[in-house]
């Protein structure tokens, strides 16, 4: 049963098909804007327990392979497999001495051996996921025991501004739904993974006009996939109305787009049932 914790049309998650599309056209883009994407990785980086040294790691929703090689650079000894649910970001990643396999892969059922990794790394990956309880689910299957799963995701009030900006000129969906901070928490307490850290940190970034930012979000791949979202092109009336409504929030800095970012480490127990 797919556990989306979430109301019905419009409010589900997006296809994970246009998502996995999304991305693939996204991949030669994807590193020039990653800047949310980078900040977020390395610090769920630095949340790996001190004591971690994997003889396998998967980075699971490894993109352009960034982290990859960056997981490759810390633990030097250790093999690396990059899954990826997106065929164009795995072409990418190839030949960059980031990982030592590339798979195409979903989260909710990996193309991987029970036991076979000591490390799953996944940085805003999972949030694409519409039952993070099988991704638990296969996190346990794949990992070794006392092997560990540190994840970053996004949860609701992710682009709160941009969503509130669009409620005050026509109410529909243009701004991609993420799952809430308390269904992270209790799908997480409920698996057979015991939960080491599990923790909600905003990161805002600034941009000096609202097409900087839905720029962004398309090279991204990571702007509106929501079912239901408004078909064809977005009218001048309804663009203007926008760019007027975002002008509340502009700060200093300029207009604030913030993320809610989740970040959890949770690890397999040396002991089934433990």
């Amino acid at each position: 049963m797919t556990d989306l914790s979430l109301p019905g049309l419009p409010g589900a998650l997006p296809d994970k098909r246009q998502v996995a599309a999304s991305f693939s056209r996204a991949a030669a883009s994807y590193d020039s804007v990653a800047e949310l994407q980078r900040a977020v990785g390395h610090a769920l980086l630095e949340q790996l327990p001190s004591d971690v040294e994997p003889q396998h790691w998967l980075d699971l929703g490894s993109g352009t392979g960034y982290f990859s090689r960056a997981l490759r650079s810390r633990f030097p000894q250790a093999a690396g497999v990059a899954v990826d649910i997106a065929e164009g970001m795995l072409q990418h990643a190839r030949g960059q001495e980031g990982a030592h396999y590339y798979v195409a892969g979903d989260a909710e059922r990996l193309p991987l051996q029970d036991a076979s990794v000591d490390l799953i790394f996944t940085s805003l990956a999972v949030q694409w996921c519409g039952d993070f309880r099988a991704v638990l689910d296969e996190a346990f299957r794949v990992l070794q025991p006392g092997g560990a799963l540190a994840f970053a995701s996004l949860c609701a009030g992710t682009l709160h501004e941009l969503r509130e900006s669009w409620q005050a000129v026509d109410g529909l969906v243009h701004v991609n739904r993420f799952r809430p901070l308390q269904d992270y928490q209790r799908l997480c307490e409920q698996s057979a993974l015991r939960v080491l850290t599990l923790q909600v940190r905003p990161h805002v970034l600034h941009y000096p006009d609202v097409r900087s930012l839905t720029h962004e979000l398309k090279a991204l791949g990571a702007h509106n996939l929501n079912p239901g979202r408004p078909a064809g092109l977005t009218g001048r009336a309804r663009m203007q109305g926008l760019l007027q409504a975002y002008e509340q929030f502009r700060q200093t800095q300029g207009l604030p787009a913030t993320y809610q970012v989740v970040y959890g480490v949770l690890q397999k127990p040396l002991i089934e049932g433990e």
